[in-house]
């Protein structure tokens, strides 16, 4: 921790058996250089920041984050720059209040294969509920925190996350809809650009902070890039309209007809074959991890008694999968090019159709599609790709007219 220098030798050990050892306890002594930050970080939060604000504004000040400052026990650690996770970390923190904590931790096994309790467990350390803590009835070391501004912080803690839980759902359920949302990257740095309102317009925004900067220095990348949905969006409407233009209907009526026989002609299974099916994958993924065990040294004897058990769960489920009849269902025969023709006319001006949608619209649309798009700032070029993740049928009613109710 950067609050603490090493601990300094105290009384001797509490436990009668360790005492009789020689051991004796050590008690924490403040750290002079980090003790005033870690106090200062307790104001600031008090004072309505946030971990990231305050993350930011101690690295704008040059303050070494705390694997900087004791860079031996966080060598693994960069050391650029504060981040919002380690203010987090000093903020719920009680050792600053001078009491001594048990309990905060425990030891949970959990089986590797719960089909072959043979395999072991692994053991893994979860986190305790802060009621379950244990606190000292006397301080242990020196206070840096009162313990009275410790709980303020907490309690402040437990509010803004409720507040901002609620301001989450009332964003779901009243938000502003933004259609490309999750779908732009920045091509500087990889992420997905962010929707954001400005003065009535939709932005997606890849925001660059200080802290990031220092973490990437050789990077070249603005504080803010910024990315208009309309003007987007209208480009990307006209683009999709293009395909059912009369120069290049016959191309994309080539291809939705092909998708089409694929939809139709496509493997269907039921559920008892969909079992068997998924048991046969189950056990060959078992064999790899007994065949790997195997080559790591693993007694071959014991090993060797898995592998024929799983063996015979194969084959089991492949007898089951070989008895089952076919399923004898009728196959809907797939759209022609003239069918899709007369769709597509029926639609009229597709272009128009598609510009003048509520967002709210037009996003299951782009998702269909599987539209994705990458922004290269310097250029102001915006590459859209489009990889549809399922064919389309359309059915029609026994009137003869398109059913707007058809799946």
């Amino acid at each position: 921790m950067i609050d603490r220098s090493s601990g300094a030798i105290a009384n001797a050990h509490p436990n009668p058996s360790k005492a009789a050892a020689g051991q004796r306890i050590h008690k924490l002594e403040p750290d002079p250089t980090a003790e005033p930050i870690v106090q200062r970080i307790f104001t600031m939060y008090i004072d309505g920041m946030s971990d990231k604000a305050i993350a930011a504004q101690l690295t704008r000040e040059s303050i070494p984050c705390p694997s900087a400052h004791d860079a031996t026990r966080n060598p693994h650690r960069k050391k650029t720059a504060w981040q919002q996770g380690a203010v987090r970390a000093i903020l719920i923190n009680p050792r600053y209040t001078g009491y001594e904590i048990w309990n905060k931790q425990r030891k949970e096994e959990r089986l590797l294969d719960v089909d072959d309790v043979t395999l072991g467990h692994r053991t893994s350390m979860t986190h305790n509920p802060t009621e379950e803590w244990i606190r000292s009835n006397e301080p242990a070391h020196e206070a840096i925190i009162s313990l009275g501004r410790f709980d303020t912080v907490q309690t402040l803690r437990t509010q803004r996350a409720r507040n901002q839980g609620r301001q989450e759902r009332a964003g779901k359920q009243g938000g502003r809809p933004y259609a490309l949302r999750g779908r732009i990257r920045c091509t500087l740095c990889g992420r997905k650009m962010q929707p954001a309102t400005i003065r009535n317009h939709v932005y997606y925004r890849c925001e660059f902070k200080d802290q990031e900067a220092a973490l990437y220095p050789h990077l070249t990348h603005p504080r803010t890039v910024n990315l208009r949905e309309d003007i987007v969006c209208q480009a990307l409407d006209q683009w999709i309209a293009r395909a059912f233009t009369p120069d290049r209907l016959t191309a994309t009526l080539t291809a939705l007809t092909h998708a089409s026989a694929a939809a139709s002609t496509a493997e269907t299974h039921t559920p008892e074959q969909a079992q068997a099916r998924q048991t046969i994958k189950d056990c060959e993924r078992r064999l790899a991890r007994y065949q790997a065990a195997l080559e790591a040294g693993a007694d071959p004897a014991v090993v060797t008694q898995w592998i024929n058990a799983v063996q015979q769960d194969k084959e089991a489920a492949q007898k089951k999968l070989d008895a089952l009849p076919a399923l004898n269902r009728k196959k809907e025969s797939p759209l022609d090019a003239e069918q899709i023709r007369k769709i597509t006319e029926s639609l009229g001006d597709i272009a128009q159709r598609i510009h003048t949608a509520d967002p709210d619209q037009k996003g299951p649309l782009y998702e269909a599609l599987g539209i994705t798009i990458t922004y290269e700032h310097t250029t102001r070029a915006a590459t859209v790709r489009s990889r549809p993740s399922s064919a389309y049928r359309q059915w029609l009613c026994p009137r003869g007219d398109l059913n707007p109710h058809a799946r």
